[in-house]
């Protein structure tokens, strides 16, 4: 077992806690974690590009002149790609950039994820995580006495009301819950903040 230094929102170390080897400290799988990451972005885009093919431009119903006789090339329609206004070949189309990812995959990916922010000690236990004031500036205060610089990804209870708000008003800030843990935000984050009860809870989810 894992051994993880919790400490109190002063950095003073509260106690030492064992957390499971087999979600925070495996080897990290980079060719599945890249898929992970893939996959989420795919799933973000809309994929509402869209051209107009032959069947969908207007005009061209009628064959523009004679097939012989005229000296000119045989034309069918005003709507052939290489008419001015004409349709557009291979364009693309509506649809869905997602992609099947199984789930024993989708779980490596986040245990990698994890994994690699405790190998590299960017990540950060705490006893608690509640504040007395839903202020940004006091937020960053603690954030700072933490030793947390850059992005940071906090990890708490939807209840946890002072820091949702607090969190909100700083673009290097995000908030998620323990059941929401996603690779995107992981490997997004320069350092990951994480209360005690959390930590339990994603066990719970990736056991």
């Amino acid at each position: 077992m894992a051994k993880v230094k919790v400490v109190n929102l002063k950095n003073e170390a509260v106690k030492d806690i064992e957390v499971s080897d087999s979600i925070w400290n495996v080897e990290v799988n980079e060719v599945v974690l890249s898929e992970a990451i893939k996959l989420q972005l795919a799933s973000l885009r809309q994929g509402t590009h869209d051209t107009k093919d032959r069947s969908e431009v207007s005009g061209g119903g009628k064959k523009p002149w004679r097939q012989k006789g005229t000296g000119r090339a045989r034309q069918g329609s005003t709507r052939a790609p290489h008419w001015p206004g004409g349709g557009i070949v291979f364009g693309p189309t509506p649809r869905d950039h997602g992609f099947k990812m199984n789930k024993k995959e989708r779980r490596l990916a986040i245990k990698s994820a994890l994994s690699d922010k405790y190998q590299t000690n960017a990540l950060t236990v705490v006893d608690s995580l509640e504040v007395s004031t839903p202020k940004t500036k006091d937020l960053l205060a603690t954030l700072n006495t933490l030793g947390l610089n850059g992005k940071t990804l906090i990890v708490t209870d939807g209840e946890n009301g002072n820091v949702c708000l607090a969190s909100r008003n700083s673009a290097n800030l995000h908030i998620i819950e323990p059941t929401s843990v996603n690779v995107l935000d992981l490997v997004g984050a320069d350092n990951v903040l994480i209360d005690e009860a959390s930590v339990n809870k994603i066990e719970e989810v990736l056991k």
